[in-house]
């Protein structure tokens, strides 16, 4: 964590698992200070009182700040005096989005430019900005106003001067046992035995931890250029697949019904689209995908087309690693729900 040495981190959304997961990851290293931006003081009280318990030596190094990324003059405060920022405030849940629009492009795309704009404005050196793959290929909402984020984020880093912030990006899939997604719900249905609600059975995700997203960040962190895109290769799994494993890890017998797909779901994820797959570098276990620095001047790319695109695969979850039932329990046994430590 040299990195971070007596360094200030600002996170937004930091109540949210992402936010509890740098803090495990980070609290007990020699970084000097931590600073939580959200909306919720109910969420920021039940957080203080949990790491003043846990890590009660540690625990002055969390500074907690009220502010919704949307109003500009209410978060701005904590970026003053900051070395680093991951933004992670969003609306995340896709059926939400999707009868909000307007919500989501709030939080989403005005939001992250306001943490941009105070970026820049308090001489933060590095931000990285926390995307999601259904911002590749957007069919519903929040994907749509995420992947407005990311445009605006290359847009925004490509203005930017000597001295000024590195702005980077993650893109990544599901990230297991977070909160809102599939696999809390499904234990909370195996206690009350009923049975599991799947979608499609036949619909696949990626499937990370807590720990791979952290890991993604940090290495955006340490690897990122302006407006460079990063990518952590993960496997995936069938709907019918994890809820089979949670299944069976639960030792259940309740089964699963079949309710059809929810709005603005897809079949499968992409995480780096055909023509991001042109600029995309492979790292063994990431992709950096280098901003498109092509200017305003469109002719001279007239006579010079990319045949390429019709020979590059897309990287989704239909052709990356697929788990199978046994693979999947083995990752779930990494997660608190199943005596992990994730």
């Amino acid at each position: 964590m040299s990195n971070f040495k007596d360094k200030v981190l600002v996170i937004t959304g930091g109540t949210g698992s992402f936010g509890n997961a740098v803090l495990n990851r980070f609290l007990t290293s020699d970084i000097g200070e931590i600073r939580i931006v959200s909306r919720d003081e109910k969420k920021q009280d039940d957080m203080r009182h949990e790491y003043q318990l846990r890590f009660p030596e540690y625990s002055s190094k969390i500074k907690f700040y009220i502010g919704d990324v949307r109003d500009y003059n209410s978060i701005v405060g904590a970026f003053r005096g900051a070395d680093y920022v991951f933004h992670a405030a969003a609306l995340k849940q896709v059926p939400s989005c999707e009868f909000y629009p307007m919500e989501a492009v709030k939080t989403n795309v005005i939001g992250s430019d306001n943490v941009i704009t105070a970026c820049v404005e308090n001489g933060v050196k590095k931000a990285v900005f926390l995307s999601t793959d259904k911002a590749a290929y957007p069919i519903n909402a929040m994907g749509m106003s995420k992947a407005m984020m990311e445009k605006n984020v290359i847009a925004r880093s490509r203005q930017m001067l000597e001295g000024d912030p590195v702005l980077c990006l993650t893109r990544y899939g599901n990230v297991m046992a977070s909160r809102g997604s599939v696999i809390p719900l499904f234990c909370e249905q195996i206690a009350d035995g009923k049975k599991l609600t799947v979608t499609n059975p036949d619909m696949t995700r990626f499937m990370m931890t807590l720990n791979d997203a952290v890991d993604l960040v940090l290495y955006a962190f340490e690897n990122g250029e302006q407006g460079d895109l990063f990518v952590q290769k993960a496997p995936a799994a069938t709907i019918e697949t994890l809820a089979q494993a949670v299944l069976e890890l639960k030792g259940s017998d309740v089964g699963y019904t079949c309710i059809g797909s929810r709005h603005g779901e897809k079949l499968y994820e992409v995480l780096v689209t055909t023509e991001e797959m042109l600029r995309a570098e492979d790292l063994d276990g990431f992709y950096r995908i280098s901003a498109d620095n092509r200017n305003l001047n469109y002719d001279i790319y007239v006579s010079d087309g990319n045949k390429d695109l019709e020979t590059v695969d897309q990287y989704t979850s239909h052709n990356t690693e697929r788990l199978s039932v046994e693979g999947m329990k083995q990752l779930l046994l990494k997660l608190k729900l199943f005596g992990g430590l994730y």
